[in-house]
């Protein structure tokens, strides 16, 4: 069964939800490019090394996500809550192919919650 990029999208922000990096790197191809303003992460062990990191900066986020498609790619644009941290910078690109994501840049910037 053949998924839309939106469909994946959707799955994916489920499994981001659950917080297991293993799940959710099962929405990757096996040679997707996970890449940050650290560096390029590549694989499903990239994924799970690099969504680990989104994870551990965001715990239990509240997430609020303004998504753009255009064809197989995504302009997401984010922020996220958590108890003591925020981000009022998030933007990702996913790239779609073959129901899965293949591609994906992430970058934000975690600073102390304010009131």
């Amino acid at each position: 069964m053949t998924r839309t990029p939106q469909e994946v999208f959707a799955d994916h922000g489920n499994r981001l939800g659950a917080g297991d990096p293993d799940l959710i790197s099962q929405n990757y191809t096996e040679d997707a490019v996970f890449l940050t303003p650290e560096g390029v992460l590549t694989g499903r062990q990239g994924v799970k090394e690099g969504i680990g990191r989104l994870l551990a900066d965001l715990p239990d986020a509240d997430w609020r996500l303004t998504p753009q498609f255009a064809g197989n790619v995504l302009f997401l644009q984010w922020t996220a809550t958590t108890a003591t941290h925020q981000v009022t910078d998030g933007v990702d690109t996913f790239v779609f192919r073959d129901d899965l994501i293949s591609a994906q840049t992430v970058r934000y910037t975690p600073s102390p919650r304010t009131a």
